[in-house]
């Protein structure tokens, strides 16, 4: 027996509920990190014991905040030919939400780019700076372009 319409909606509607909390714990998860240079696994085990577990999807959690902090460097290699300062003179919030956002545009491809863009968008209202989500726009569409030119073209015709 198939799931009917409805309750496939809702179970698609609750995951991408879970992915979006993730996505802004990570993002807060990896600011800390950014400030503290605290390890990895003490972060997750503070993000984890301070929110409710069944209310994001902490596997997903997981990867983006190990990922981002394991692949730094070619974050900020993929990063920084598209900014038009150093990366140091980037507020460490909209720093934080290109590294998760980089991260998943070229390591999580079942995530369609512009679900990409529009979080990191959303993420950049929320938390960062007055016009930050102007920024961040404009370089994870450039960004996007790079990592996913298949996608990209593919969406534009």
């Amino acid at each position: 027996m198939s799931e009917s319409p409805s309750k496939k909606g809702k179970t698609s509607k609750s995951k991408m509920s879970a992915r979006k909390k993730a996505r802004q714990l990570a993002m807060q998860a990896i600011y800390q990190w950014q400030v503290t240079k605290d390890g990895a696994t003490t972060i997750e085990a503070q993000f984890l014991a301070d929110n409710d577990a069944s209310q994001f999807d902490t596997t997903y959690f997981k990867q983006l905040l190990h990922g981002i902090i394991g692949k730094i460097e070619e974050l900020d290699h993929e990063i920084g030919p598209l900014l038009d300062r150093s990366l140091k003179e980037i507020t460490p919030v909209e720093l934080a939400i290109l590294r998760l956002s980089a991260f998943e545009l070229a390591h999580m491809v079942d995530v369609p780019y512009r679900v990409v863009i529009n979080e990191g968008i959303e993420l950049a209202k929320k938390f960062g700076s007055t016009d930050g989500h102007k920024f961040v726009n404009g370089v994870l569409d450039r960004l996007s372009k790079r990592l996913r030119s298949q996608e990209f073209s593919e969406s534009k015709t």
